[in-house]
């Protein structure tokens, strides 16, 4: 078991996710992360200068915002100084953030880190083929009018159409599949039907609205404005009257005509950003901090690219064995809805003699997780997965989670693009 100095949550916050509508959304990633920022930072007592450094989640970095991370600290006057680093790990981006601080705070490293996510995938670039790039470079080098003449008859019309980008990083360059992919086979593996996709899809989006209607998450997220002064102040990728019948109608997507994943039990494409906040024990004592939660255990996992969708069974379950704890011992879980099926192929797996026996190294089944004790505000499903915000925001949602249900520990997990998997054990305070 890791020792070192215990390591506490103080605040956090987020923007509303946004989803991406066919064009880019009014804000970039670091716009995000200022939203956010800003007033996560004017509530606290201790002058913006005070933190060791800034961390930030971001998978798709834009072209003018090159490490985001210090371009956000820097807007959000946390002064020349501040160390600010950006860390990519695809989907577990955000909580990657955390996990980083985590370590060097226990290591007596640093004792006051603002950690967080984000991404704005309505930006994610068009990209062109390389024989069109190719084509390009060839016209720009050309000298002469000669030369010229004979790079522009090389030109083809298919150098117009570009790639989406976002399409290119959805899919993994190894086993040559798309994360919708990955999805349909350990669908196929543990047996989850369409049928309970829609129905898990559907109480997603429930839940999200319910929380919404009652308020719960009016302290987690902060409106967000645009120069136009336009306000964005909740998740706006809910569909509060969604049906299981409804989601029945829609058609498979990366294995028709009989896959179970549609656009309607997968994670939505939108823009968002959250933060936390981690300090010593040191740290809340000379800033008169009063901590949310503590961070005991983190963990990190690997598999094969094909089945990445399980890699939150491995991760979790290492935590649980590493701290002696069984499911039973934990109150909440927020498990990151790439997509129903995933999250219910995790569900069977978790209670499968032979997966557990065989690839977890347990003796029976792990056990269920009962539903209200799983994602209980919705998830990525109906809000929406930001990828490199989305680790961030299930810590910081498990944390007010805890908080509101009056519950004692909980585990944030997630699996990531390309195979693999983290999980962060939380404690309230």
């Amino acid at each position: 078991m890791r020792v070192g100095r215990p390591v506490y949550i103080v605040d956090g916050a987020r923007t509303p996710f946004l989803k991406a509508r066919g064009k880019p959304g009014p804000f970039t990633p670091v716009d995000l992360a200022v939203q956010c920022g800003r007033p996560l930072l004017d509530r606290q007592d201790m002058p913006r200068t005070a933190f060791d450094r800034v961390i930030l989640g971001c998978v798709n970095v834009v072209a003018d915002e090159m490490n985001p991370a210090r371009v956000a600290a820097l807007r959000l006057g946390m002064g020349t100084e501040t160390v600010a680093y950006t860390v990519q790990i695809n989907c577990g981006s955000g909580m990657q953030s955390i996990d980083n601080a985590f370590r060097s705070i226990q290591a007596g490293d640093a004792e006051l880190v603002l950690a967080g996510g984000a991404e704005a995938l309505s930006h994610a670039p068009l990209v062109f083929q390389q024989d069109a790039a190719a084509w390009f470079g060839g016209l720009m080098s050309a000298r002469g009018l000669a030369a010229r003449v004979r790079a522009l008859a090389g030109f083809r019309p298919r150098f117009l159409k570009p790639v989406i980008g976002l399409e290119r990083g959805l899919t993994d360059p190894v086993v040559e599949l798309n994360m919708g992919q990955t999805a349909e086979i350990i669908a196929h593996l543990f047996r989850v039907s369409r049928e309970s996709s829609d129905a898990y899809a559907a109480e997603s989006h429930h839940r999200l609205a319910h929380a919404q209607n009652s308020g719960w998450l009016e302290d987690e997220v902060e409106p967000a404005m645009t120069r136009a002064g336009a306000v964005f102040e909740a998740d706006d990728g809910v569909r509060p009257d969604s049906t299981p019948e409804q989601l029945a109608a829609l058609r498979p997507v990366f294995e028709p005509p009989y896959g179970k994943i549609t656009a309607g039990n997968a994670s939505q494409i939108t823009d968002g950003a959250s933060w936390v906040i981690l300090a010593s024990e040191e740290a809340l004592e000379k800033h008169r901090l009063k901590p949310r939660a503590v961070i005991l255990d983190s963990q990190w996992s690997a598999l094969d690219p094909s089945i990445m969708g399980l890699a939150p069974t491995l991760c979790a379950t290492d935590l649980l064995k590493r701290r002696g704890m069984s499911m039973a011992d934990v109150d909440l879980w927020e498990l990151n809805e790439a997509f129903a099926a995933q999250v219910l192929s995790c569900l069977a797996a978790w209670n499968d003699a032979d997966y557990c026996q065989n690839v977890l190294g347990l003796d029976g089944p792990l056990g269920r997780i009962e539903r209200d004790r799983l994602n209980p505000d919705g998830g990525a499903i109906s809000m929406g997965h930001p990828v490199g915000a989305s680790g961030n925001r299930i810590v910081l949602h498990l944390v007010n989670a805890l908080h509101r249900m009056d519950l004692h520990r909980g585990i944030a997990t997630e699996c990531i693009g390309g195979g693999q998997g983290g999980a962060m054990l939380i404690e309230r305070i």
